[in-house]
């Protein structure tokens, strides 16, 4: 394979810069282009500080520290190198571009990292594990996958696998050598061990709906009518001023949308426009968002101005939220001047009720925790690295206790144990495609298509 090179740094002024260069090559270019204070031989797992020297201009480009890793105890596999230049653009890609032009080729978006599971160093899941540690958005998510990068979850899927290996081992040998004393597969033996693989794949398929929230957080919408407060609780959330706050109604005409971390876990915010008859088409348009971002939400927070009776609009919105998670927030406690607290339309609700003064920030903690106790959030074990994060694993996961499923209704249905041995085969192959085991090379390239140049 040809030598490749590729920034890893993020574009921008920084006080460091990363080019790594991967491959058969890696020494011999950086020979060409780097001048080391001192000229001893190269050797891995060192640093040695010099130049990066344009070889035909003779031009220093910069002062380096370059690491110099052996193949295969590196990253990919492979000899690689990674220049450590002072950060800036116009300096990074100077030192990029006299690689280039010395014998490296620009590397594909997560390239390196595919050179590291085609090297056979990592796993297919433990590959994606690190686009996940890259765009991790909280603490719980980059733990998680910190583990999956170890390979907690790929442990798991290979003692599934085992297991139904074996199995197919002891078909296959009582179907093709039946003139040897080979023990029948028996019906009870083969259930058995369909029954244990199948424990242990639904067990991490039930981590999925834990794994969704930690990665994708929980989409929740702020909605109220016009000026009952949900821009400034918005505000109080993020503690910043993301959202306009007057007291002209219908101000908020369109969604607004933020993540924040709750309890370590990441909240989709949508600041929803007021909820009214308008007669501004503009108004109408954002009206009929808030709608749709209150259907597509899995926790809505509803808020009311407490100094006011409920309108037919306040009472429209109790309607929207009924089936619901929802958390029904009276708003504006510090003036002392709470008329709805006691409404019988909101106590039947029996959805939990805060009071807040968004404004004062007071209350806006009692959130937090109705939040971590409607989602079990102190439940959430990342430690283990068994929680399924992954919407294409989650997708095989569950093709594959179809099919575990189905092999033992054939074996129930006393089918041929050769009829049994397809569907427990296409199990597997569903396994080894979270792995990297059994998938095709197109799939390989959409997932890695996914990462950043110079990972």
């Amino acid at each position: 394979m040809s030598t490749i090179a590729a920034i890893s740094t993020a574009p921008g002024v920084g006080g460091i810069g990363i080019i790594r260069l991967s491959g058969e090559e890696a020494f011999v270019i950086i020979k060409k282009v780097f001048s080391p204070q001192n000229n001893s031989k190269i050797e891995g797992y060192k640093i040695k500080y010099g130049r990066i020297v344009n070889p035909k201009t003779k031009e220093i480009i910069d002062e380096v520290l370059v690491s110099f890793f052996k193949a295969p105890k590196s990253y990919t596999t492979e000899d690689m190198c990674e220049i450590n230049s002072h950060g800036g653009n116009v300096i990074i890609q100077s030192i990029l571009n006299v690689c280039l032009e010395n014998g490296a080729v620009l590397a594909e978006p997560g390239e390196f990292t595919k050179r590291a599971f085609l090297g056979g160093r990592i796993d297919l899941a433990q590959a994606e594990a690190v686009v996940d540690i890259i765009n991790a958005k909280t603490k719980a998510e980059a733990i998680n996958s910190e583990k999956q990068l170890e390979g907690y979850l790929s442990k798991r899927i290979k003692e599934i696998r085992k297991i139904l290996i074996e199995l197919m081992v002891d078909i296959e040998a009582s179907i093709d050598y039946p003139e040897y004393d080979v023990e029948e597969v028996t019906k009870e033996a083969s259930g058995k061990s369909l029954k244990e693989a199948l424990v242990l794949v639904k067990k991490l398929e039930s981590t999925f709906e834990e794994g969704k929230i930690i990665k994708e957080g929980i989409r929740t919408a702020i909605v109220g009518t016009p000026n009952a407060g949900k821009s400034s609780l918005l505000n109080a959330i993020l503690k910043e001023d993301r959202a306009i706050v007057t007291e002209i109604e219908g101000t908020t005409r369109d969604l607004i949308e933020e993540f924040v971390n709750i309890k370590g876990i990441p909240l989709k915010i949508v600041d929803t426009a007021g909820i009214r008859q308008s007669e501004d088409l503009i108004e109408q348009i954002g009206i009929k968002k808030s709608l749709k971002a209150i259907n597509n939400s899995e926790l809505v927070i509803a808020i009311f101005d407490s100094t006011k009776e409920l309108s037919k609009e306040d009472l429209e919105i109790l309607e929207l939220v009924r089936n619901k998670n929802a958390i029904i927030v009276l708003n504006k406690e510090d003036l002392n001047n709470n008329i709805v607290e006691t409404d019988k339309r909101i106590l039947e609700m029996g959805k939990s009720i805060i009071k807040i003064s968004a404004l004062k920030n007071e209350g806006i903690e009692d959130i937090y925790k109705e939040i971590e106790k409607m989602f079990n959030l102190n439940e959430i074990n990342v430690n283990d690295g068994e929680i399924v994060t992954n919407t294409r694993h989650k997708e095989h996961i569950r093709k594959s206790i179809e099919l575990v499923e189905q092999a033992l209704e054939e074996i129930n249905n006393n089918m041929p144990i050769d009829v049994t041995s397809i569907s427990i085969k296409q199990a597997l192959e569903q396994l080894g495609k979270i792995t990297g085991d059994s998938v095709s090379e197109d799939i390989i390239k959409e997932i890695f298509l996914k990462f950043c140049l110079g990972k």
